[in-house]
Protein backbone atom coordinates (compact mmCIF):
# COMPACT_ATOMS: atom_id res chain seq x y z
CA UNK A 1 0.00 0.00 0.00
CA UNK A 2 1.62 3.38 -0.62
CA UNK A 3 2.60 5.43 2.23
CA UNK A 4 3.76 9.24 2.81
CA UNK A 5 7.52 8.30 2.48
CA UNK A 6 8.42 10.61 5.54
CA UNK A 7 5.85 11.88 8.47
CA UNK A 8 6.73 15.28 9.57
CA UNK A 9 7.39 14.95 13.61
CA UNK A 10 7.76 18.12 15.76
CA UNK A 11 9.54 16.52 19.45
CA UNK A 12 8.76 17.80 22.15
CA UNK A 13 11.53 20.01 22.70
CA UNK A 14 10.47 21.96 18.99
CA UNK A 15 12.69 19.69 17.17
CA UNK A 16 11.09 19.10 13.71
CA UNK A 17 12.10 15.78 12.27
CA UNK A 18 10.73 13.25 9.63
CA UNK A 19 10.07 9.13 10.44
CA UNK A 20 10.20 7.05 7.40
CA UNK A 21 7.58 4.63 8.82
CA UNK A 22 7.82 1.50 6.33
CA UNK A 23 4.02 1.25 6.41
CA UNK A 24 1.00 3.01 6.43
CA UNK A 25 -1.03 1.44 9.36
CA UNK A 26 2.67 2.71 11.34
CA UNK A 27 2.33 5.57 9.73
CA UNK A 28 -1.38 5.94 10.82
CA UNK A 29 -0.50 6.02 14.62
CA UNK A 30 1.67 9.16 14.19
CA UNK A 31 -1.93 11.26 13.52
CA UNK A 32 -1.73 11.21 17.51
CA UNK A 33 -3.28 8.96 20.48
CA UNK A 34 -3.58 8.65 24.17
CA UNK A 35 -1.16 9.45 26.85
CA UNK A 36 2.30 12.04 25.56
CA UNK A 37 1.23 11.06 21.67
CA UNK A 38 -1.57 13.46 21.98
CA UNK A 39 0.56 16.08 21.68
CA UNK A 40 0.90 15.24 17.93
CA UNK A 41 -3.11 14.95 17.33
CA UNK A 42 -4.38 15.47 13.88
CA UNK A 43 -7.79 14.04 14.06
CA UNK A 44 -10.29 16.39 15.84
CA UNK A 45 -12.69 16.01 12.98
CA UNK A 46 -14.16 13.71 10.25
CA UNK A 47 -12.56 16.29 7.68
CA UNK A 48 -8.99 15.75 9.14
CA UNK A 49 -9.27 12.10 8.52
CA UNK A 50 -10.73 12.59 4.92
CA UNK A 51 -7.67 14.73 4.50
CA UNK A 52 -5.06 12.41 6.35
CA UNK A 53 -6.26 9.75 3.99
CA UNK A 54 -5.72 11.98 0.74
CA UNK A 55 -2.34 12.77 1.94
CA UNK A 56 -1.04 9.64 2.86
CA UNK A 57 -1.59 7.58 -0.05
CA UNK A 58 -3.95 5.64 1.31
CA UNK A 59 -6.79 7.05 -0.71
CA UNK A 60 -4.07 8.35 -3.42
CA UNK A 61 -5.55 10.61 -6.05
CA UNK A 62 -8.35 11.75 -4.16
CA UNK A 63 -9.30 14.85 -2.34
CA UNK A 64 -10.82 15.14 0.93
CA UNK A 65 -14.08 16.32 -0.69
CA UNK A 66 -14.30 12.57 -2.32
CA UNK A 67 -13.63 10.68 1.37
CA UNK A 68 -17.23 10.80 3.40
CA UNK A 69 -16.07 10.00 6.86
CA UNK A 70 -18.79 9.85 9.65
CA UNK A 71 -18.53 11.35 13.13
CA UNK A 72 -18.23 7.52 14.60
CA UNK A 73 -15.80 6.53 11.95
CA UNK A 74 -13.84 8.99 13.64
CA UNK A 75 -14.42 7.36 16.65
CA UNK A 76 -14.10 4.11 15.43
CA UNK A 77 -10.54 5.42 13.24
CA UNK A 78 -9.16 6.46 16.72
CA UNK A 79 -9.45 2.74 18.49
CA UNK A 80 -8.23 1.47 15.58
CA UNK A 81 -5.31 3.87 16.25
CA UNK A 82 -4.59 2.71 19.66
CA UNK A 83 -4.86 -1.29 18.45
CA UNK A 84 -2.17 -0.57 16.14
CA UNK A 85 -0.13 1.31 18.25
CA UNK A 86 -0.37 -1.63 20.80
CA UNK A 87 0.19 -4.12 18.18
CA UNK A 88 3.10 -2.70 16.67
CA UNK A 89 4.88 -1.93 20.14
CA UNK A 90 4.36 -5.90 21.04
CA UNK A 91 5.88 -6.66 17.84
CA UNK A 92 8.54 -4.54 18.52
CA UNK A 93 9.12 -6.39 22.00
CA UNK A 94 8.82 -9.87 20.25
CA UNK A 95 5.42 -10.07 22.22
CA UNK A 96 2.49 -12.19 20.93
CA UNK A 97 -0.45 -9.52 20.66
CA UNK A 98 -2.85 -8.60 22.79
CA UNK A 99 -6.36 -10.53 21.64
CA UNK A 100 -8.48 -7.28 22.43
CA UNK A 101 -6.23 -5.08 19.87
CA UNK A 102 -6.60 -8.02 17.37
CA UNK A 103 -9.81 -8.05 17.88
CA UNK A 104 -10.52 -4.66 16.72
CA UNK A 105 -8.25 -4.71 14.08
CA UNK A 106 -9.97 -8.18 12.40
CA UNK A 107 -13.38 -5.97 13.05
CA UNK A 108 -12.38 -2.62 11.32
CA UNK A 109 -11.10 -5.15 8.65
CA UNK A 110 -14.21 -6.42 7.35
CA UNK A 111 -15.66 -3.31 6.12
CA UNK A 112 -15.19 -3.46 2.60
CA UNK A 113 -12.00 -1.92 1.21
CA UNK A 114 -11.28 0.78 -1.05
CA UNK A 115 -12.66 -0.41 -4.62
CA UNK A 116 -10.39 0.90 -7.51
CA UNK A 117 -11.91 1.21 -10.89
CA UNK A 118 -9.65 1.62 -14.58
CA UNK A 119 -9.94 4.82 -15.96
CA UNK A 120 -9.20 4.13 -20.19
CA UNK A 121 -9.32 7.36 -23.08
CA UNK A 122 -9.88 7.12 -26.35
CA UNK A 123 -5.97 7.50 -26.95
CA UNK A 124 -4.97 4.15 -25.46
CA UNK A 125 -3.95 5.08 -21.32
CA UNK A 126 -5.01 3.56 -18.60
CA UNK A 127 -4.72 4.01 -15.27
CA UNK A 128 -6.38 3.05 -11.63
CA UNK A 129 -8.41 5.41 -9.86
CA UNK A 130 -10.16 4.72 -6.54
CA UNK A 131 -14.46 4.60 -6.69
CA UNK A 132 -15.92 7.75 -4.73
CA UNK A 133 -17.66 8.68 -2.86
CA UNK A 134 -14.71 6.76 -0.23
CA UNK A 135 -16.09 6.00 3.31
CA UNK A 136 -14.13 6.27 6.68
CA UNK A 137 -14.85 2.60 7.17
CA UNK A 138 -13.30 2.08 3.71
CA UNK A 139 -10.00 3.90 4.99
CA UNK A 140 -9.61 1.92 8.12
CA UNK A 141 -10.51 -1.50 6.21
CA UNK A 142 -7.87 -0.69 4.66
CA UNK A 143 -5.33 0.52 6.95
CA UNK A 144 -6.37 -2.99 9.38
CA UNK A 145 -6.17 -5.13 6.59
CA UNK A 146 -2.16 -3.23 5.63
CA UNK A 147 -1.50 -4.25 9.54
CA UNK A 148 -2.61 -7.78 9.19
CA UNK A 149 -0.09 -8.18 6.33
CA UNK A 150 2.41 -6.89 8.69
CA UNK A 151 2.16 -9.16 11.53
CA UNK A 152 1.74 -11.90 8.93
CA UNK A 153 4.58 -10.89 6.62
CA UNK A 154 8.11 -10.84 5.87
CA UNK A 155 8.67 -7.65 7.42
CA UNK A 156 6.89 -8.23 11.28
CA UNK A 157 10.25 -8.84 12.85
CA UNK A 158 11.59 -5.87 11.59
CA UNK A 159 9.03 -3.99 13.26
CA UNK A 160 11.22 -2.10 15.81
CA UNK A 161 11.91 0.47 18.26
CA UNK A 162 14.31 3.71 18.18
CA UNK A 163 17.70 3.04 19.67
CA UNK A 164 17.58 5.91 21.79
CA UNK A 165 16.98 5.70 25.32
CA UNK A 166 14.75 8.12 25.54
CA UNK A 167 13.05 7.40 22.49
CA UNK A 168 9.97 5.02 21.96
CA UNK A 169 9.11 5.92 18.13
CA UNK A 170 8.36 3.41 16.14
CA UNK A 171 8.87 2.16 12.27
CA UNK A 172 9.53 -1.04 9.96
CA UNK A 173 12.83 -1.32 9.16
CA UNK A 174 12.64 -1.93 5.13
CA UNK A 175 16.37 -1.70 4.01
CA UNK A 176 18.11 -4.34 3.08
CA UNK A 177 20.43 -5.12 5.62
CA UNK A 178 17.73 -4.56 8.51
CA UNK A 179 20.00 -2.70 10.00
CA UNK A 180 18.29 0.40 11.13
CA UNK A 181 18.42 2.01 14.57
CA UNK A 182 17.05 5.13 14.32
CA UNK A 183 13.78 6.72 13.81
CA UNK A 184 15.00 9.43 12.43
CA UNK A 185 19.19 9.88 11.68
CA UNK A 186 18.38 13.86 11.51
CA UNK A 187 17.32 13.57 15.51
CA UNK A 188 18.41 10.58 17.26
CA UNK A 189 21.09 9.53 14.76
CA UNK A 190 22.73 12.85 15.42
CA UNK A 191 22.49 12.68 19.04
CA UNK A 192 23.85 9.48 19.01
CA UNK A 193 26.65 10.88 17.21
CA UNK A 194 27.18 13.51 19.32
CA UNK A 195 27.23 11.94 22.47
CA UNK A 196 29.65 9.19 21.39
CA UNK A 197 31.85 12.36 20.01
CA UNK A 198 32.08 14.29 23.51
CA UNK A 199 32.57 10.34 25.26
CA UNK A 200 35.58 9.96 23.27
CA UNK A 201 36.92 13.39 23.55
CA UNK A 202 35.95 12.73 27.51
CA UNK A 203 38.23 9.55 27.46
CA UNK A 204 40.91 10.92 25.35
CA UNK A 205 41.42 14.33 27.77
CA UNK A 206 41.33 11.97 30.05
CA UNK A 207 44.82 10.05 28.94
Amino acid sequence: MPVRSNVPMVSADGIRFEVATGAACIDFVYTGGAGERARWETLHTPRDLAAWACTSGIAAGAEPDDVVVEAGELVLARELREALWQSANLLADGIPLSPEATATVNRTATAADLVPQLVADAEGSRTVALHRPITGAQVLSALARDAISLATGPYADRVKRCGADDCALLFVDTSRPGARRWCAMSRCGNRNKARTRRRNEGDHASR
